[in-house]
């Protein structure tokens, strides 16, 4: 009887597969049948250029044709693509240790750890290490929940927060529908977007009524058992919006008076961007909870949560988990401490505040040339400009938005446009902190050409 287990007889078809990599494949084409073929659609469509490489402000495609990324990736590559003292550290990583039992720790996470809260006040001194900003948002939601004994969430309505369970609960600007039911007890407040004030009240100037009109409205849905209100300082995928002067003053004040935590997700803001190390600097507050991802790992997936001390002991004597694969993980956290060495050696928070000033200055004056620009506003290196049909009405223009977009990329220039129903249509512009004004006069100069190519 023959052997049924012969190791030399193909058991499956996938056994006897061609497994050329696909680096093999010769031309743009062949590669972009693989992506038709095998590769899921997770935002749209993708951008058609394939990258091969990225130094610096630039990307690189097969081609060898370079393209300015006024994105940073994804809002993520602050130090620029590829910085020298990252690639070091993740070299030096791959001759120590990349991954560990999530119950142990490495040298890197206790000294990561120790200067991220040095750089924080006291009230902020405990720091949990993670991947995005969807698990750091997912633990401090958690944290909240089991520290305050509630489970309802209060969230913005342009806000962003994550793809995991809670987190994506808590997002309200997109990705909410044909999901079925999010987790329970989460709750919005109107954006204070005065470019387009949510409650129909206000033109330019946001005197916080949206706030007041919806703070009474989540209270009347309420069921009594607050846990935490989770908030941007700065609403990105919502459209670059800058709450007025006071507004989260009133926010912390509003969470003390029913006992629920304020979070502040800093995963855009944070390390710089916004010309500040932390964008709570310039609120006047200390939130309870604080997220950071994005910026802390210049293009790798590292992310934080960080409270205090007497919220971390009260969750631990309640038995707080948070058990993932990937915590505290040795090789992110080389690269968290080389981000920080980086951003401190070298003033990056200051140049923001300079080099946000000046991009942001040649917006305006694009403005004054342009009828399609309705507004730019931001701060530091995170801008917004929004694109409109007519300025006096303020119609949104996404199809105009999009295909601006398109001749940037055509032209050397990547740009991220959010268009969204009732949020407008918006270029979020986020240059790496590292960029030169050389960079930023040709990205201008691009932007320029593809808006009036596109009249």
């Amino acid at each position: 009887m023959p052997d049924t287990h012969d190791v030399s007889t193909p058991l499956t078809p996938a056994a006897s597969a061609d497994l050329t990599p696909a680096a093999n494949v010769s031309s743009d084409e062949e590669m972009w049948d693989i992506v038709d073929h095998h590769l899921v659609r997770y935002g749209g469509s993708f951008a058609p250029r394939l990258i091969e490489r990225a130094r610096g402000s630039y990307l690189y495609d097969r081609q060898g044709r370079k393209i300015l990324d006024f994105t940073s990736g994804q809002m993520c590559a602050t130090l620029g693509h590829n910085h020298p003292d990252v690639v070091q550290a993740i070299h030096k990583a791959c001759e120590d240790v990349l991954h560990l039992f999530s119950g142990m720790l490495s040298p890197t996470v206790v000294e990561l750890a120790d200067s991220l809260c040095q750089l924080l006040p006291p009230a902020l001194q405990k720091a949990l290490f993670l991947n995005t900003g969807s698990e750091a948002n997912e633990a401090a939601l958690r944290m909240a929940k089991l520290h305050t004994g509630g489970f309802e969430v209060v969230g913005l309505s342009a806000s962003w927060h994550g793809m995991t369970a809670g987190a994506s609960a808590s997002t309200f600007v997109s990705a909410r529908k044909g999901y079925g039911p999010t987790m329970p007890g989460n709750l919005a407040l109107p954006t204070p977007n005065c470019y387009r004030c949510p409650i129909r009240h206000c033109q330019d100037q946001c005197d916080m009524t949206c706030l007041e009109v919806g703070l009474d409205l989540v209270d009347s849905q309420s069921v009594g058992a607050y846990a935490a209100l989770i908030v941007e300082p700065v609403l990105s995928a919502g459209g670059v919006v800058v709450p007025p002067e006071g507004y989260f003053q009133r926010l912390q004040a509003y969470c003390q008076e029913r006992g629920m935590l304020l979070i502040l997700d800093e995963a855009q803001t944070a390390f710089g961007r916004l010309g500040s190390f932390f964008a709570f600097e310039q609120l006047g507050l200390v939130p309870d909870i604080l997220t950071l991802s994005k910026t802390l790992g210049g293009g790798l997936p590292l992310a934080a949560t960080v409270t205090s001390e007497a919220i971390e002991v009260d969750c631990y004597e309640k038995g707080f988990i948070y058990y993932t694969s990937h915590v505290s993980d040795p090789m992110p956290a080389a690269v968290g401490l080389a981000v920080l060495r980086v951003l401190a050696g070298q003033n990056l928070a200051e140049q923001a505040t300079t080099m946000g000033a000046y991009l942001k200055d040649g917006l305006l004056k694009l403005k004054d040339r342009y009828e399609a620009i309705g507004d730019v506003r931001g701060r530091g290196l995170l801008l917004g400009v929004e694109l409109v049909k007519d300025r006096t009405t303020r119609e949104p223009d996404p199809e105009k938005g999009a295909a601006i977009t398109r001749r940037c990329l055509k032209l050397g220039l990547s740009m991220n446009i959010t268009a969204l129903p009732g949020m407008g249509s918006v270029w979020r512009i986020a240059p790496p902190l590292t960029v030169t004004y050389e960079e930023l006069d040709e990205g201008l100069a691009i932007l320029d050409q593809a808006i009036r190519d596109c009249q």
